[in-house]
């Protein structure tokens, strides 16, 4: 079965951790007067380099759905497969560099005259607010949203011409750098980022790339002993159009748990 790919290129950069040992996305003490807009932005940077932390020391329930869209917008074929899903630190890179780890649960039934699309790494995107990419995007505030009684700051962002990008197309073994724009949803009391979607334009249509959108939610999970409350992303959906095909993949996280390694030691006795 043919498979395009298109992932963040996550392993491929260098981040620099935030000072003060502030960790992304932990729930944090309400304060009386809520930020504004750049305030809420710059809070979420420095935030999001403790996410990845906090990504490196959990593994939940990965479902993927893999689509294909007809001219009328309905699916017209769909896999479903699901993984144990773990973010892992790269040993071999500098703090922030990860790479994904998926061990099948589920596979599903292959029809090897269907292209699919392949997608990984979307829920990574965090990484267009960073501080390395800082210079590479052009943020401006896009007014406020209430979600379900959370005031949220909404950012816009465009990228910079000649900036570099988290993310790529990966294409008969090259890489594409993608040309990101779109919408940040961030929590103006704690600095949560609860919502990122992200476009391309028609700067690809020479790699016939017509369109790509995604559109990555986050959400609270509660952990225990100890406790702590983590923002960890909850789903991803990708739409990817050619001029001759529509995919969609859908990819959702849950029963998230904290991952812990055991070590077994044997003492022998002496006689």
């Amino acid at each position: 079965m043919m498979r395009r790919s298109i992932s963040t290129l996550c392993a491929g950069l260098l981040l620099i951790p935030c000072g003060g040992g502030m960790r992304s996305q932990t729930l944090s003490a309400p304060v009386s007067d809520a930020p504004g807009p750049l305030e809420a932005l710059a809070r979420a940077r420095r935030h999001v380099d403790g996410f990845f932390e906090q990504a490196t020391n959990v593994v939940c329930s990965e479902s993927v759905t893999q689509m294909i869209v007809g001219r009328n917008g309905k699916t017209v074929y769909r896999e479903e497969s699901k993984y144990d899903y773990q973010l892992q630190g790269n040993p071999a890179g500098s703090p922030g560099k990860l790479l994904e780890s998926r061990e099948s649960r589920k596979l599903p039934f292959r029809d090897p005259s269907r292209t699919l699309l392949l997608t990984n790494g979307f829920t990574s995107l965090l990484l267009i607010v960073h501080q390395s990419y800082e210079s590479s995007y052009d943020f401006q505030p896009a007014g406020e949203e209430n979600v379900d009684g959370v005031l949220m700051a909404k950012i816009d962002y465009k990228p910079m011409p000649g900036a570099s990008s988290p993310a790529a197309l990966q294409l008969r073994g090259k890489s594409y750098p993608l040309p990101l724009s779109g919408t940040i949803w961030i929590d103006k009391t704690t600095g949560a980022i609860t919502r990122l979607t992200a476009a391309v334009d028609s700067s690809l249509k020479d790699l016939g790339l017509r369109a790509m959108t995604s559109d990555v939610h986050y959400a609270q999970v509660q952990f225990h002993d100890p406790e702590e409350t983590y923002w960890m992303p909850v789903s991803a959906a990708i739409d990817v159009e050619t001029p001759l095909q529509h995919w969609r993949n859908v990819h959702r996280f849950s029963a998230y748990r904290r991952f812990r390694a055991s070590i077994q030691i044997d003492l022998e006795k002496t006689p």
